[in-house]
């Protein structure tokens, strides 16, 4: 029994370490495939949902922050985005947790960041449409929760196997991320505290933002698609990961 027990363990902290380095290695190319940069400074957004999917929510966030903050101090972007690259390792959770069907933490994560930013009055001055993506992710997730309470067991089934679940849970994970990120830049103030900010910034920032954001989500998403069926299919047959986790 001990030995089954360290065997899990070991297994788990390897599965987190090779995670973990390949988010360090997708966290360290800076270059963009688009012109800016936008919320993403690297190619973290590719590696994450992947990340989140094929692991549990806890073995999911843990590589992601391990990989981050790895990137991070090899290739220093400054102080703040150690703080701003938090984000990632929730998006991948979320991603993670929503491929498990597990809708109302992800339902409470959007809710409450969401009603955080809309009560903070600088949001009121922001263009409605440059959070659009985030305000498409969220209108996915309400649509697509009876589906999941209905049929728990149909999606526990169907979801690994399909072509648009993965994206879809890809999508709503980035997108959970960039909500992170909004939190504190703007419920939290640290577009004021960490930046200098004022509201004309605030806006060109967020007009900015509703064109890249939402092409590097796609891109993840759709790579999500593509891979997670083919990966999860190898690994269920080997038991080195468990989906339904």
């Amino acid at each position: 029994m001990k030995k089954v027990k360290n065997g899990k363990s070991s297994l788990f902290i390897s599965t987190v370490a090779v995670f973990a380095a390949l988010t360090a290695v997708s966290d360290l190319i800076l270059e963009s495939p688009l012109p800016y940069s936008g919320v993403w400074l690297s190619w973290i957004f590719m590696m994450e949902p992947i990340t989140g999917i094929l692991l549990n929510p806890y073995a999911g966030f843990l590589a992601t922050l391990l990989g981050v903050m790895v990137g991070h101090s090899i290739r220093y972007r400054g102080i703040y985005e150690f703080l701003f690259t938090l984000g990632a390792p929730f998006g991948s959770m979320i991603s993670s947790l929503f491929f498990r069907g597990r809708w109302k933490h992800v339902l409470g994560y959007y809710t409450l960041l969401l009603g955080a930013y809309f009560l903070t009055p600088v949001s009121w001055s922001l263009p409605f449409y440059g959070m659009w993506d985030v305000y498409l992710a969220f209108g996915c997730l309400i649509v697509t929760m009876p589906l999941i309470a209905k049929k728990a067991e149909f999606w526990k089934l169907e979801s690994y196997r399909s072509f648009y679940m993965p994206a879809l849970c890809a999508f709503i994970g980035l997108e959970a991320d960039v909500l992170f990120r909004i939190f504190l830049l703007i419920p939290c103030q640290t577009y004021q505290l960490f930046y200098g900010w004022n509201a004309e910034t605030l806006q060109a920032i967020w007009a900015s933002g509703a064109v890249e954001t939402p092409i590097k989500a796609g891109l993840a998403s759709l790579a999500s698609a593509i891979l997670i069926p083919k990966i999860t299919k190898t690994l269920r047959k080997s038991d080195i990961i468990s989906i339904e986790d």
